[in-house]
């Protein structure tokens, strides 16, 4: 099978080929298509194995529908990884024991691939007394710091870093410094962040009352609705986070929700879970449907729609008895209630084929029609599998929150009448960040296309870089049909092009044909008014959508693409670098000795301060030792680190982010205290000269709202994109959540 773009050849390479150096490696896209066929086939009775491998393959074959990278990357290959990739922990006790359990949890969790959610509201907030101790409490946040350095140390399956999610309701106490925290641009880097916003509180804020701060039914504060929204509004205007879930809504639209409390989601938010529930997720490519491109009678056949979901239902319903789990309750859920996510991805470049408008009117009704045909058939193939495997073991027919006459068809209601069904929650709509890249590059999940051209750089064997151009999969269909023709205006649409209200929209239409949720980000441009910008969030809440997440380019976060308007022409990934201070002939400095339990010789680590307008700042740091053990990496610390320091500006983050190294083979016991590694302990002494009365710590001052670019954590390239409620880079095909 060919590859359609060069990225696709190289995510596969990189993300999805499985390589062991044996006779089972994939040699092509073909043979791991196969390989998952195989494995997922494995859940089917013997004699229906075959039957079932090669109507899976086939739904596979061309991209036509894609499981989560978990599964491609997994599936049939014996590694000790989970196929689901995301999960929601258990509730989190409100003491020291069952909290740094639920971490150990949740690292365990990462380990084998899984990303993790969690809600921080059952901890007591900050100042509150901890009986027994005669101590107060630190906090819900203090304790996400602890979940932020775990996962900064866990590798997720050998692949990436964790990616987390932490919710706080609107009325614990502590709400306003979580919404607060990530203007920080330090804190909290491994967690996307939402507040649990309720149906009560939006009266509130309609009827301009007063909203207490509320735990374990004591009321710490009272403050105004209005102002607790304006702070939320504002720290997301300014710095994209937190998102917002509205969680009454999606307990009440819970088909599950006679057997089950939601109150967090997976990283991304597209599912949201009880305790130790699990996301399944796999997504039907509606770009490769279209019959006839580009031509006045495009359209996807409703008929081949249903077909490919019946068997994506199958498939998913599979891997639940096929995968691992990093927990034995994750798993008790998982078969207990059979939840999948069935989604689409492609959507975007599917409306373009059709020449209709991401937004607007044509483009809603196709929206409409499509998720429209995959709810019905999916519900219809999972009362079929209850016919022939059984029902979810949860299932009640009397309390399962049915979907409307309105929904199904007759045939479809009659066969769950007799039946059940196979699976609690059917369909979802998460980011397809790199399983999109996979399949050509196209559209990802239900967003625009963000940029329909752009220059990616490549490093090269000898560390130099080429640059090679990366279209839409829409936009190399149209040169390939269309040659040079000018594509038309009203279908070819962007991120760029499009109101913050056409996103809306989609969102709106999606999710009244949506079990569970959608990953959906709003963009909004940099220069949207603040009351226009809020105006989005309670909008959102008005269409009865689930959740709200916008990106809006700004100073922590950064932009990434310079976009030009016609989708022919590319867009641009720029990065300068301030320029380096130039070393004085004499600087000022101190040497501090550290002497590591396991090292027969001390290191010396001696920073030295530079007079800049009167106050001393750190310009450069060197680290000596007799030990040669240590040279390589002690020199390439010292230079990264000068480097940073010569740069200027707030340097604090250098000792934080070395203070939270842990050793895998034990940190050590120094003046009374445990540091985790040496490199903590260097951490701690670059620390302890910032603090010394000897160097002045920079002033902070509210900065200017200058959009500076993001590195991306794999190529370090200047190309981390917002999208999805995740973050993916354009170069390396890099993503944190899929």
């Amino acid at each position: 099978m060919a590859f359609d773009a060069t990225i696709s050849a190289e995510i596969w390479n990189a993300k999805y080929r499985f390589q062991s150096g044996g006779d089972g490696d994939d040699a092509d896209m073909a043979a791991t298509w196969s390989r998952i066929a195989a494995a997922v086939a494995e859940a089917e009775a013997p004699r229906a194995r075959r039957h079932w491998r090669e109507r899976f393959e086939h739904a596979l074959s061309d991209f036509k529908f894609l499981p989560a990278g978990r599964i491609i990357a997994g599936a049939g290959t014996g590694r000790a990884v989970t196929l689901f990739n995301c999960f929601v922990m258990g509730t989190i006790p409100d003491n020291l024991n069952g909290i740094f359990e639920h971490l150990r949890e949740a690292a365990l969790t990462m380990q084998q691939g899984g990303g993790v959610g969690m809600d921080f509201s059952t901890i007591r907030p900050s100042g509150a007394p901890v009986h027994g101790v005669g101590a107060k409490a630190s906090g819900p946040l203090s304790f996400m710091d602890a979940w932020d350095a775990m996962c900064r140390t866990v590798m997720s399956a050998g692949q990436r870093r964790g990616a987390m999610m932490a919710c706080l309701r609107i009325d614990h106490p502590d709400i306003e410094d979580f919404i607060d925290a990530k203007r920080d641009p330090v804190r909290l880097r491994n967690f996307n962040v939402s507040v649990l916003v309720t149906d009560a509180f939006m009266g509130a804020l309609a009827a301009d009352q007063d909203w207490p701060l509320v735990f374990d039914g004591r009321v710490y504060r009272t403050v105004r609705a209005r102002d607790l929204w304006a702070r939320l509004m504002r720290a997301t205007y300014d710095v994209a986070e937190p998102g917002v879930i509205f969680i009454d809504r999606v307990n009440a639209a819970n088909n599950l929700a006679y057997c089950e409390t939601v109150s967090a989601t997976n990283p991304c938010g597209e599912q949201p879970l009880p305790p130790y529930g699990a996301c399944l997720l796999g997504s039907i490519n509606l770009s490769r449907l279209v019959d006839d491109p580009f031509e006045p009678n495009a359209a996807i056949s409703a008929e081949k729609l249903a077909d490919l979901t019946t068997t994506a239902v199958r498939f998913l319903d599979n891997v639940i008895d096929v995968s691992r789990y990093p927990l034995p309750e994750q798993e008790q859920e998982a078969k207990a209630k059979r939840r999948i996510g069935l989604g689409v991805t492609g959507l975007a470049d599917a409306l373009i084929f059709c020449n209709a408008r991401y937004g607007a009117e044509d483009g809603l009704a196709l929206t409409r029609q499509w998720l429209g045909v995959i709810r019905t058939a999916a519900y219809r193939a999972s009362a079929q599998l209850a016919a022939e495997k059984g029902a979810f073991p949860a299932y009640d027919p009397v309390l399962l929150d049915q979907p409307t006459p309105a929904d199904l068809d007759s045939e479809t209601r009659a066969l769950m009448a007799d039946h059940g069904l196979r699976n609690g929650c059917l369909t979802t709509i998460a980011p397809t960040g790199t399983i999109s890249l996979l399949a050509g590059n196209t559209s990802s999940g239900i967003e625009p296309v963000f940029a329909f051209s752009y220059q990616r750089r490549v490093r090269q064997p000898d560390n130099s870089f080429i640059e090679e151009p990366v279209q839409d999969y829409a936009l190399t269909l149209w040169k390939r049909l269309k040659g040079d023709a000018e594509p038309p205006a009203h279908a070819f649409v962007s991120a760029q092009t499009l109101r913050p209200d056409d996103h809306l929209a989609m969102q709106a239409a999606a999710q009244t044909l949506i079990d569970s949720s959608i990953s959906k980000t709003i963009n909004c441009p940099e220069d949207i008014a603040f009351d226009e910008f809020a105006h989005v969030y309670a909008r959102a809440f008005e269409l009865g959508c689930k959740g709200c997440t916008t990106y809006r380019p700004n100073a922590v976060t950064g932009s990434i693409l310079s976009v030009d308007k016609k989708p022919e022409e590319q867009a641009t990934i720029e990065h300068k670098a301030p320029p380096l201070t130039p070393r004085p002939e004499h600087l000022i400095g101190s040497t501090y000795k550290i002497k590591w339990p396991e090292s027969e010789h001390a290191l010396y680590v001696t920073v030295n301060d530079i007079d800049d307008e009167g106050r001393r700042r750190p310009f450069e740091i060197f680290v000596n030792s007799k030990n040669m053990e240590h040279y390589a990496w002690t020199l390439a610390l010292t230079r990264m680190i000068s480097a940073v320091f010569r740069r200027g500006g707030d340097v604090t983050f250098v000792a934080e982010e070395l203070k939270a190294v842990f050793d895998p083979r034990g940190g050590a016991w120094m003046n009374g205290r445990y540091v985790p590694s040496l490199l903590a302990a260097i951490g701690d002494v670059i620390q302890r000269h910032l603090d010394s009365g000897s160097v002045q710590a920079p002033v902070l001052e509210p900065a200017p709202l200058l959009a500076k670019p993001r590195t991306c954590p794999k190529c370090s390239a200047p190309a981390l994109l917002r999208s999805e409620g995740c973050d993916k880079c354009l170069e390396c095909g890099y993503s944190k959540c899929s």
